[in-house]
């Protein structure tokens, strides 16, 4: 604060205390602009409202007959003023600094703007985007935001665990996203349970680490794919990797084919009484419980002869036999390509 502003401070309180008139609306906005330029150049509001207190005590002692009342309210509205636009210019930094942010993530995730700018801005962030990096992603039932409580749990369970690490969280369309070198995975996976148990039993997903800013939106698109998979398939882990996943996008690249599998080889299925659904459940229940008819039909809640008489059913329809090796392999996975297109609900 320049040595101008603390005369013309003393100026107004000394007139104030001789006339017994209250601040004029000229000289509180003005007092208001000073507050915003100090929060700009970097000053803290308790150091300078103590700076106000004593200027106040040095005009104070100046006057013969200062008028306790009279000066005390002008100090009032003084300091008010002075730190309403303090506080004006504190949150229009956060906001900007909010906005910046927002668009940093939105750049990063997305994989756009200048990769070499990219990397600039990263790194006020926390982030040095030379390095691998690997994302996991949060989704519980209700969406979040960065003001959200489980937001808020997460980011001090992360900061208490793991201090000043280069880990970036935040929040993209209702998910929890945390953002962390490729080489800490117990930061990936401490994330992940935090999040599950901050957003009452929500899912997380951890994707591959890559390299470079591209990396990132790599790393992110597997984690989103890992939770879009988890829920066609029905999975229960509250923890998804990517890279145990990496079969069923090898299964799903050929759509067509995939389809053409599933027609062929499920399709006489329809034919049953009750339709496919209730076969087609039986055999995923079947080949989760490792083919074991007496687990199959527990998970079931069937008899073990009730089990039994639906797999030859099966066997009957399709010409493929649950309990051989060779059919088996075809129909775990046309049963898998059902689930992943939603068959028999959606047309394939």
């Amino acid at each position: 604060m320049s040595d101008e502003y603390w005369e013309t401070y003393a100026r107004i309180l000394t007139d104030v205390c001789a006339t017994g008139r209250r601040l004029t609306r000229d000289e509180l906005e003005s007092l208001r602009i000073q507050g915003e330029r100090a929060a700009e150049d970097g000053h803290g509001l308790r150091v300078l409202v103590r700076r106000h207190l004593t200027a106040t005590r040095e005009v104070w002692l100046s006057l013969p007959d200062p008028g306790t009342d009279r000066a005390l309210a002008a100090v009032e509205q003084a300091i008010d003023a002075f730190a309403e636009g303090h506080e004006r210019a504190q949150k229009l930094a956060v906001r900007q600094e909010e906005a910046a942010r927002r668009e940093f993530i939105d750049d990063l995730l997305y994989g756009r703007s200048d990769l070499g700018r990219l990397a600039e801005r990263a790194e006020r962030f926390g982030l040095l985007l030379s390095r691998a990096h690997a994302v996991a992603v949060a989704q519980g039932g209700v969406p979040v935001d960065d003001t959200h409580p489980a937001t808020r749990q997460v980011e001090s369970a992360l900061v208490a665990r793991f201090g000043e690490r280069r880990i970036l969280l935040t929040t993209k369309d209702g998910r929890l996203i945390c953002i962390a070198p490729g080489d800490q995975d117990d930061v990936l996976t401490f994330f992940a349970k935090q999040a599950h148990a901050a957003t009452d039993g929500g899912r997380a997903a951890i994707g591959r680490p890559h390299p470079g800013a591209g990396g990132v939106v790599h790393s992110y698109e597997e984690a989103l794919n890992a939770l879009g998979l988890a829920d066609r398939l029905d999975l229960d882990e509250p923890v998804l990797r990517s890279a145990d996943l990496l079969v069923y996008p090898v299964l799903t690249r050929d759509r067509q084919a995939m389809a053409d599998l599933v027609r062929n080889t499920l399709g006489p299925l329809q034919a049953a009484r009750g339709g496919a659904r209730p076969l087609v459940d039986t055999l995923t229940v079947y080949f989760d419980s490792g083919c074991i008819s007496a687990e199959a039909a527990r998970r079931l809640n069937l008899s073990v002869r009730a089990m039994t008489y639906r797999l030859e059913r099966i066997h009957k329809l399709t010409g493929a036999d649950p309990a051989d090796p060779v059919h088996r392999y075809t129909l775990q996975t046309a049963v898998i390509g059902a689930r992943l297109l939603g068959w028999p609900e959606s047309e394939v």
